[in-house]
């Protein structure tokens, strides 16, 4: 049987923010939240420490100590192994839960605009940084997923383009593909609307803001 979290480490986990999951303690406790698998390293500096999905559960009394040590799927599978943003492309979950898919993004989220912060030479946060630059499709599927836009046949479709730091964003409205541009837009991307031919679909086409 394997070692339930110390008391000490029950009480940082009880203490992370409610809402982005941002950990406070000793490097030597955190790091063991780590080996717990209710913690990570965010890879970016500071290096601020994070509750995982199972983390949040057990800080909020839906999963028991011992079972926490078990490996937990993640919402996604992630180069990361920790989370990725739904592009619209991958199939249906077997199950979900709204409230913690939700939540998960939302750490996500404030995790990218904390990465801005620490890596954009200005600290701004409201326009795009490197990271990115270079993962487009994850970056932009993200901006909508955290903005509440639905993925999937019925929702978005974030994909690669020809064009360089470019994505395109398709949906099953105009008026959900108004949404999205409204969301892209307040998320310091650069928007602007097409038609795949004369008469026929409208997308978005999406870039990274640098200025």
């Amino acid at each position: 049987m394997t070692k339930s979290p110390t008391a000490a480490q029950r009480r940082i986990i009880e203490a992370a923010d409610p809402a982005t999951g941002r950990l406070t303690g000793s490097e030597a406790q955190l790091a063991g939240l780590v080996r717990h698998r209710l913690a990570f390293r965010h890879p970016r500096p500071p290096h601020a420490y994070f509750l995982t999905p199972t983390g949040h559960r057990l800080r909020e009394g839906t999963q028991s100590p011992v079972a926490a040590e078990a490996p937990a799927p993640p919402a996604a599978p992630a180069p990361s192994g920790l989370f990725a943003a739904r592009t619209g492309a991958e199939p249906p979950p077997d199950t979900e839960r709204p409230a913690a898919r939700a939540r998960d993004v939302r750490s996500a989220w404030e995790g990218l605009l904390e990465m801005r912060r620490m890596t954009n030479p200005d600290g701004a946060r409201d326009r795009p940084c490197a990271w990115e630059r270079t993962h487009l499709v994850q970056a932009a599927a993200l901006a909508l997923e955290a903005a509440g836009r639905r993925p999937g046949p019925d929702g978005y479709r974030v994909g690669e383009t020809p064009q360089p730091e470019a994505v395109a964003v398709r949906e099953g409205t105009s008026e959900s593909l108004g949404a999205c541009a409204s969301a892209l837009e307040a998320a310091g991307w650069q928007v602007s609307e097409h038609a795949e031919r004369p008469g026929g679909a409208r997308y978005l086409l999406a870039s990274p803001r640098r200025s």
